[in-house]
């Protein structure tokens, strides 16, 4: 395991360093600090997005790396307004109404935005960690014998809507762990190195924790996996729309929207979005698809998940 480490560790810093931006997206998770141990010889600067009306996990730990990696960092703080103006933004580049997708890439739509508001060209992140070396939480949860074969596939499937908002927005991303090398070794290590019990506890990305939890934080190195929304608080977003749609109103909107658009909505807030996907780009539905989701009729190419509305499993 040691040499796997060393190796692993090497490759990271040799990725990092054919990086040319000098500003990073910094969570406080594992992903981001782990590129931020490797990137502050080069004192970049570091922007987290923070829910001003919504609980917010990230906010201390983003706070513990900058203060250990003496990157200076800014605090976005987003009003619900603010947010719900970058969701319809967000829904616009990526063209899908899914609300999990749209609840995590609005974080980035804000950080992105705020960049090219203050001249920056590029951005670091943190993608491809959880694909890679299964930092999901349906991933650590998975049996054994099944937790290879579900790496592979969701490698085979895993895509970055975070590249889409930066060439919507014209900020280059920047992102280590999908270099071809880090792809590579990532390949090779052992899914038993990958999900591993330590202190009686199971987690993803154990190669990744066990390889830096003597250059980061110890909370950090071993932080349990926090998405986006949690993160920065844009969960939030599924209470919100809960308490200001009321029940009369959504049940008509859906009842119409079944048998006007052919289209199955699940809850508020996906109504909500799909109200600002129809209005942007019309129906969803794909009369031609061999294998269409069952609520909104998109084509999902046999898959378990709808890309277009969210919906698993399906």
């Amino acid at each position: 395991m040691e040499d796997i480490s060393k190796k692993l560790y090497q490759i990271l810093e040799e990725s990092c360093d054919s990086c040319e931006s000098k500003l990073i997206a910094l969570s406080g998770g594992l992903d981001s600090s782990i590129l931020a141990h490797f990137f502050k010889k080069r004192k970049p600067d570091g922007i987290a997005v923070i829910s001003e009306d919504f609980v917010s996990t990230d906010l201390t730990y983003c706070q513990t790396i900058s203060k250990e990696t003496k990157i200076p960092l800014t605090i976005y703080n987003a009003t619900t307004s603010t947010i719900l103006e970058a969701v319809e933004s967000t829904i616009k580049i990526l063209k899908n109404f899914n609300d999990i997708e749209i609840r995590n890439n609005v974080v980035m739509y804000l950080a992105l935005k705020w960049a090219k508001e203050n001249d920056k060209k590029s951005i670091i992140t943190g993608d491809g960690a959880d694909e890679l070396f299964a930092g999901y939480n349906f991933l650590v949860n998975k049996p054994e014998e099944e937790l290879e074969a579900e790496i592979k596939r969701v490698c085979t499937v895993m895509h970055f809507p975070t590249q889409e908002i930066g060439k919507a927005l014209g900020i280059k991303i920047e992102s280590p762990f999908l270099n071809q090398k880090v792809i590579e070794i990532a390949n090779q290590i052992p899914s038993n190195l990958k999900v591993k019990e330590e202190k009686s506890v199971r987690y993803g990305k154990w190669i990744l924790r066990k390889t830096f939890e003597k250059h980061i934080p110890t909370q950090i190195a071993w932080r349990r996996k926090s998405p986006m929304q949690e993160g920065a608080g844009t969960v939030g977003l599924t209470n919100l729309f809960e308490s200001i749609i009321n029940e009369e109103k959504y049940i008509g909107k859906k009842l119409t929207v079944e048998k006007e658009d052919q289209v199955v909505i699940r809850s508020r807030e996906s109504m909500y979005y799909y109200e600002i996907f129809k209005k942007l780009y019309g129906s969803t539905v794909e009369n031609d698809a061999e294998f269409k989701c069952p609520y909104c009729k998109h084509g999902i190419n046999n898959s378990k998940f709808c890309g277009m509305c969210g919906a698993f499993p399906i």
